[in-house]
């Protein structure tokens, strides 16, 4: 299984001076990526957003600075909001990224979980549906040929039109992000894509019939094998169960309720935050044991090959941040490799201590 993080580059006043610093926010995401390359882990993914609460407004750039100090971690987007944007200069940034880093870009690409972009760049929210799968289409046909000829409703025709540059792999990886759509599912499999699950709330196990879905419908469209699933989910690793609940508390709270006052519902509360900690909750907050319980749980579930942690950056300490990216690559990620590994007898070693 790969394992990686990926963070939206939260923003948060400091506990001292109250104030915020987008650019140390970024250099300190910088070397985040660079530490989970040291520890091993296998995917890097930098979020897009546009409101001042968040760094991190262009992913490729983020990532193309990361991409001259590590060596073997897969670059990803997480996600890039192509609904938004134009698929041609999505395809050309991380088509650049790709050459950089020597063919280690991804773009995982989504509706995005906020709608400040639309009208940012002049689009209207009743097309939202829409703008995203006429882009998606022209993302794959650019990814697919040098030349592209192509018309749709929401950007200029393209006539026998070259784009370049063209990436060190091909194709370059395309992921779609899901978030609880069952169309999203269906769409991402009929077109044999890999897709990101998340799963920030409720039960994993009301998320199985998604991860069905995709597999049915990649199956019923020829794609054979069907493309990897990945889970993406909130976290945070300290040494002790207790240490990351009152760690991780904190600042997740504070996202979290902040967002639900935005958009009308129920915030969280301690309470809420420890049941989400358990076995069958969502998030993946704890010592690097039960972590690893509850990964290789999910894996029982969604025979998942990626899993990815975001972790609340904005308003945790770098250090602390750092320190868990080192427990997650150092501690979680070689025994659940080990625990998925084909034993000599065929099916795998199971969890440790099995």
């Amino acid at each position: 299984m790969e394992i990686g993080v990926y963070t939206f580059g939260e923003l948060a006043p400091d506990p001292v001076t109250g104030r915020t610093s987008p650019g140390q926010r970024i250099r300190d995401l910088v070397e985040e990526i660079v530490l989970a390359d040291q520890v091993g882990l296998d995917v890097f993914g930098v979020g897009e957003h546009h409101r001042p609460d968040f760094a991190v407004s262009a992913p490729a750039v983020v990532l193309a600075g990361a991409a001259e100090r590590t060596k073997r971690i897969r670059l990803s987007s997480a996600v890039s909001v192509i609904s938004s944007d134009d698929p041609i200069r999505v395809f050309q940034q991380f088509a650049t990224l790709d050459l950089l880093s020597g063919g280690r870009a991804e773009i995982m690409a989504g509706r995005g979980s906020f709608v400040e972009s639309f009208p940012l760049f002049g689009y209207d929210l009743r097309d939202y549906d829409e703008l995203f799968e006429e882009k998606l289409q022209l993302l794959l046909r650019v990814r697919a040929s040098e030349r592209v000829t192509w018309s749709g409703k929401h950007r200029a025709a393209l006539d026998d039109r070259a784009v370049y540059p063209r990436p060190h792999q091909d194709p370059l990886p395309v992921w779609v992000a899901v978030g609880g759509t069952p169309e999203s599912a269906v769409r991402a499999g009929a077109l044999g894509l890999p897709m990101a699950l998340a799963i920030i709330g409720g039960m994993p196990e009301r998320f199985a019939p998604f991860a069905e879905l995709h597999r049915d419908a990649a199956e019923a469209a020829g794609h054979v094998p069907p493309p990897a699933l990945g889970i993406n989910s909130h976290g945070y690793v300290a040494e002790t169960s207790r240490r990351a609940a009152d760690e991780a508390f904190p600042p997740l709270a504070e996202v979290m309720n902040r967002i639900g006052r935005e958009r009308g519902f129920r915030g969280m509360d301690r309470e809420d935050f420890e049941a989400s900690r358990t076995l069958r909750g969502a998030n993946f907050v704890g010592s690097p044991q039960e972590v690893v319980e509850k990964i290789l749980f999910q894996h029982e579930i969604f025979g998942h090959g990626r899993f990815l942690l975001q972790m609340f950056g904005g308003g945790m300490p770098h250090l602390r941040i750092m320190r868990s990216i080192e427990l997650l690559g150092t501690e979680v990620a070689p025994a659940v490799r080990k625990a998925l590994a084909p034993s000599p007898a065929g099916g795998t070693d199971g969890p440790p201590g099995a």
